[in-house]
């Protein structure tokens, strides 16, 4: 029964491979984040105060314009991007050692990135904040890719053959 080997082998390739891509991405983000602070702050900065939208009266109350809110947000904001990588790095290395920490820990951090780019980027700041008015911070088509990568990752992670070790 080789080729049932090879099939089980590589059903766990695949978790471990898109759990790391994932981890990979988020770690680059958080360290762009990091070390290039101003760019990604000032994106930040534009969705929270509303101020390339179409300025409508009845949606301009929810504007953020305290620049130390609008920090406190970008931090926290880097802040989970770290941990998510964080967590989905472990993952990585557990699929090789105990595939039931492994899915648990994957599940956990393609949940943050979900939550991140899915309820903070898409409600929260595409609709929220009003996002998708601004042509030029607009960030819905990135956080879409985000949400499609870790989604497809968890789905692979969920629906991988569960109770056997990396190496079977």
């Amino acid at each position: 029964m080789v080729g049932g080997r090879r099939a089980v082998a590589v059903s766990h390739l695949a978790p471990g491979l898109l759990t790391a891509t994932v981890a990979l991405y988020m770690a680059l983000v958080a360290f762009g984040n990091i070390t290039d602070f101003d760019t990604n702050r000032a994106f930040v900065q534009h969705v929270l105060a509303m101020d390339t939208t179409f300025k409508d009266p009845d949606l301009m109350w929810r504007a953020i314009t305290s620049r130390p809110l609008q920090d406190a947000a970008y931090i926290a904001i880097i802040a989970w991007e770290t941990a998510a990588a964080a967590v989905l790095v472990v993952a990585t290395v557990l699929w090789t050692l105990r595939r039931d920490r492994a899915r648990r820990l994957a599940t956990l951090g393609l949940l943050m990135v979900l939550l991140l780019f899915g309820a903070g980027f898409l409600a929260i700041g595409g609709e929220w904040f009003a996002m998708w008015q601004s042509e030029d911070w607009n960030g819905l088509d990135a956080a879409t890719r985000n949400v499609l990568l870790a989604g497809i990752a968890l789905l692979v992670v969920q629906l991988s053959p569960a109770g056997r070790s990396a190496t079977d």
